[in-house]
């Protein structure tokens, strides 16, 4: 870890040791929610993934999709 890595993990920690107990279930699903963000793919590449399986054939029907789903 580098250094500035380090002072700044250090940073996020005082913050959340600055949040009262009682609040930290929200800041855990905020930062998950912050997490999965910033990690999901751009765009571009998603819906260049998406086109190759549909021309490869790698498609499901819209009704297996929904299968199992009790949704009115």
């Amino acid at each position: 870890m580098s250094k500035k890595s380090a002072e700044i993990e250090a940073q996020v920690l005082e913050e959340i040791r600055g949040v009262p107990v009682e609040y930290w279930s929200n800041l855990l699903q905020l930062v998950r929610l912050f997490r999965e963000t910033v990690t999901l793919s751009q765009a571009d590449e998603s819906f260049r993934k998406g086109w190759q399986e549909a021309l490869s054939g790698e498609t499901r029907d819209v009704s297996d999709l929904w299968s199992g789903i009790d949704a009115e």
